[in-house]
C-alpha cells in the first residue's frame, strides 16, 4: 500500500497560487535526495555503480544539478538532452547517450563531451567511424526480442526498434575491437513503469548471461553493464513500491554466480532511471474552474492534457486529492477533464472523489517523472511552469509558464 502525500497545505496554496497562478508542477528537493540515497545505499552491494538519470522524464538543470550532487549522471537521447546535463556541469562517462536513428552532429556532440556513446544499431558503427570516430570506450544496446517480454508501455521487444539482435551484438563487439575500440560496454531497456521484482531479476540474468557468452565468443571482457531502467512507481494506492533492498540482492546473487567465475566480477553496473528517482516527488497543481452535469458529472481544470498527458496516451492511473477536503468521504462520482478540443482530455474516468467545487484545488499526484516534459502546444495550449520545494521550505521557480510571445517565437513575421 503506497500513501499519497502532498506536502503543502490548502493555505499553502492558496497563499503559493498568489504568485504563482495554478496550474504547475512542483517538485520537493528534500524527498527527492533522500530517494536517491535510498537507491545508491542498495546498489552499494556492487564493486561499483553508477546511476544514469534518465533526463527525459525531467529535463530541467535545477533537477539535473540536484541529482548531480547527489552523484547521479544523465542518460541523455537527443543534442537538447547532452547539453541541458553539461549545463548541470554532468560531462564525460558521467553520460550515458543512447539515442536512435542518430544524426552525425549528435554523435559528434555526444563524443565531444566525452559521453559514453551506446550503439543502437550494427550499422551505426561504420556511421560513427565515419562521422565523429570510434571513440576508446563504446556501448551497444541488446534488444532479445521473443526471448523477453515486454509491458503495456514499452510493448514486445521483438516489435520495437531498438538495439541489437544477439547475433548482431556478438558480431559488434568482435567488430568494435577489431577497429580498435578498447573498452566496452552492454545495455538493454526492455520495459517501462514495471513493478515486478523478478522481472527486473530476469533482465540483470540475461544481461549477465550474454556478458559470458560475449568474452568467450570476442575476448572483449565487458567494463559496465547497463540494466536500463524500467522500474515503476505504484501510482495506485493499492500498489506496492519495489523494493530496492531485494532487488539489489537478487542482482548481486546473481552477478556472484554468473559473472565472478568468468572473470567478470569487477564489472561496473549501471541503470539509467527516471520515474523512480523524481516521479513520486512531483504534482501538477491545478484548480477546479467549472462543474458539469450532462450523462457524467465532470469537473474541468484549468490543466489540460497538454499538461499531462500520460492518462490520455496511455490510460494511465494519477491518483487526484483535492487539499482540504483529504479525509472527506469520495461520495462524488467525477471525469476530471481539461479544456483541449479532445475528448480523451481527461486526467481521470468516473472516479470517486469528494465533492469538488470550482475554486478548490486539485492536485494531481505522482507527476514528477513524465509530465512537464511530455507536455505540448497543440490548440495553442501554453505550457504551464516548475515550481522548487528547497530543502529548507521556500520555493523558487525554475521553469516560467509559457506566454503567448513564447508561441509565436520561431515564427517568421517579415513576409506576413
Amino acid at each position: 500500500m503506497s500513501v499519497k502525500n502532498f506536502p503543502l497545505g490548502k493555505n499553502d496554496l492558496e497563499e503559493l497560487s498568489k504568485k504563482f497562478p495554478t496550474p504547475f508542477y512542483l517538485y520537493d528537493e528534500n524527498a527527492i535526495r533522500q530517494n536517491i540515497r535510498r537507491i545508491l545505499k542498495a546498489f552499494s552491494v556492487f564493486p561499483a555503480y553508477k546511476e544514469h538519470f534518465a533526463v527525459k522524464a525531467l529535463p530541467n538543470p535545477f533537477i539535473l544539478k540536484i541529482l548531480k550532487e547527489e552523484g547521479l549522471g544523465a542518460d541523455c537521447s537527443s543534442y537538447t538532452e547532452l547539453l541541458l546535463a553539461e549545463m548541470a556541469g554532468i560531462t564525460g562517462e558521467e553520460i550515458m547517450f543512447t539515442a536512435n536513428e542518430t544524426p552525425a552532429k549528435e554523435y559528434e556532440a555526444a563524443k565531444k563531451l566525452g559521453a559514453i556513446i551506446n550503439l543502437d544499431d550494427f550499422s551505426h558503427i561504420e556511421f560513427l567511424e565515419k562521422t565523429a570516430g570510434l571513440p576508446e570506450l563504446v556501448s551497444c544496446r541488446y534488444n532479445p526480442g521473443p526471448l523477453k517480454e515486454g509491458n503495456a508501455i514499452i510493448g514486445k521487444p521483438e516489435e520495437a526498434k531498438y538495439g541489437f539482435t544477439r547475433e548482431q551484438i556478438i558480431n559488434g563487439f568482435a567488430l568494435l575491437k577489431k577497429k580498435g575500440v578498447t573498452r566496452f560496454g552492454l545495455h538493454t531497456m526492455v520495459a517501462s513503469n514495471e513493478l515486478s521484482l523478478e522481472y527486473h531479476l530476469e533482465t540483470g540474468r540475461m544481461l549477465f548471461e550474454l556478458a559470458v557468452e560475449i568474452i568467450k565468443k570476442t575476448g572483449v571482457k565487458l567494463e559496465f553493464i547497463n540494466l536500463g531502467g524500467g522500474v515503476g512507481i505504484p501510482y495506485k494506492p493499492a500498489e506496492e513500491a519495489l523494493d530496492w533492498e531485494a532487488l539489489c540482492a537478487g542482482l548481486k546473487n546473481l552477478y556472484d554466480k554468473i559473472l565472478v567465475p568468468a572473470d567478470l566480477g569487477s564489472v561496473s553496473v549501471h541503470t539509467e532511471y527516471g520515474r523512480p528517482v523524481t516521479g513520486p516527488y512531483g504534482w501538477l497543481v491545478a484548480k477546479a474552474l467549472h462543474t458539469k452535469s450532462i450523462y457524467r458529472e465532470y469537473i474541468g481544470l484549468d490543466a489540460s492534457m497538454a499538461d499531462l498527458m500520460r492518462p490520455a496516451l496511455y490510460g494511465a492511473y494519477h491518483h487526484i486529492t483535492v487539499p482540504g477536503k483529504e479525509t472527506a468521504p469520495a461520495t462524488e462520482t467525477y471525469d476530471v477533464v481539461g479544456s483541449l478540443c479532445e475528448n480523451n482530455d481527461k486526467f481521470a474516468v468516473q472516479r470517486k472523489l469528494p465533492k469538488i467545487v470550482p475554486g478548490d484545488f486539485v492536485v494531481i499526484h505522482d507527476a514528477g517523472a513524465h509530465g512537464r516534459a511530455m507536455g505540448f502546444n497543440y490548440n495553442g495550449k501554453l505550457r504551464c511552469g516548475e515550481l522548487l520545494l528547497r530543502a529548507d521550505g521556500s520555493i523558487i521557480q525554475i521553469r516560467r509558464a509559457e506566454t503567448p510571445e513564447d508561441y509565436f517565437a520561431t515564427l517568421d513575421l517579415e513576409d506576413l
